[in-house]
């Protein structure tokens, strides 16, 4: 997942190359079933609550893989928020408490 990460930011940055995007959306995906399982996996992507978002994110990944960069990485980011739209709350709220680890606090009053 870690290297899906670097292609698809790299790519980005490189004024969507759609050859990076590709390699990156994939080795994502492949990344991801890897970590947590083909059978969990897709019972996550296709959760009844969870279809519309996994339908506009693999609908993106199928646009980058067929030559159109940006539609696609447009229609994936809409797809990848509506997927994750309930674990935003709680990464935030991780990412603010992060502030009361002792020297982490001592760098923020410096």
């Amino acid at each position: 997942m870690g290297f899906g990460v670097f292609f698809l930011l790299f790519g980005v940055l490189l004024y969507f190359d759609s050859v990076l995007l590709a390699f990156g959306n994939i080795l994502f995906l492949a990344g991801l079933a890897v970590i947590i399982g083909l059978q969990r996996m897709f019972n996550f992507f296709f959760q009844r609550s969870k279809l519309r978002g996994s339908a506009f994110f693999l609908g993106g990944v199928a646009l980058v893989l067929l030559r159109w960069p940006i539609v696609g990485m447009v229609i994936e980011t809409y797809g990848f928020v509506q997927l994750f739209k309930t674990f935003f709350p709680v990464a935030f709220g991780f990412l603010g408490s992060l502030v009361n680890i002792p020297f982490l606090s001592l760098v923020r009053d410096f």
